[in-house]
C-alpha cells in the first residue's frame, strides 16, 4: 500500500507519496487554488489517489506551539472531513509544527534561490510530514512485532 502526505496551505496542498514499503516518503507535487477553493484541491487529490492505488492518508495538523487549535488546524479539520467523505479513506493527523521551517532550512542548505524555494516548500513539507508519519509508525509497528 502507498500513502499520501498532505501540507494544506491557504492557496497550496503540498503532496508526497511513499513508497510501496511505506519506508520513504517522496515529493510527489504541489497543488495551486485559489484562496478557500479547497474543493479544487480535493478533486485533483483524489485522481492522484485512484491514479498511485493510495490506501491511507495523512494530513498535517498545524497546531499552534503551545499545542493549542488554531484557525488553520480547524481548517485542516474541516478540510479532512472532506478529504474522507469524497476519497472513501482513512485520514490520519501529523503534528507538522516547524515542518515548514525545516524544509526551508534542507532547501535554503541546497543553495535553492528563493523563487524556486517557494514553488517546491509545501511539497517538501509534506514529505516532512509523511515521513515523520511513516517513521513512528515502523517504530509501533516493530515494537508491536517484538512484544509478540
Amino acid at each position: 500500500m502507498r500513502i499520501i502526505g498532505l501540507d494544506l496551505g491557504t492557496r497550496t496542498l503540498g503532496i508526497a507519496i511513499s513508497d510501496q514499503t511505506e519506508t520513504i516518503a517522496t515529493y510527489y507535487k504541489t497543488i495551486r487554488f485559489m484562496e478557500g477553493d479547497f474543493m479544487s484541491a480535493l478533486e485533483e487529490v483524489k485522481k492522484i489517489i485512484n491514479e498511485e492505488n493510495i490506501g491511507l492518508i495523512v494530513l498535517g495538523l498545524p497546531k499552534n506551539m503551545n499545542n493549542s487549535v488554531g484557525e488553520s488546524a480547524i481548517r485542516t479539520l474541516n478540510f479532512k472531513e472532506k478529504l474522507e467523505e469524497l476519497c472513501n479513506l482513512p485520514v490520519e493527523v501529523q503534528d507538522e509544527r516547524l515542518s515548514t521551517v525545516e524544509a526551508n532550512h534542507y532547501l535554503v542548505a541546497s543553495d535553492m534561490s528563493r523563487k524556486k524555494r517557494k514553488k517546491k516548500i509545501d511539497g517538501v513539507a509534506a514529505s516532512i510530514i509523511l515521513q515523520t508519519f511513516l517513521d513512528k509508525r515502523k517504530v509501533v509497528m516493530h515494537g508491536r512485532k517484538d512484544d509478540i
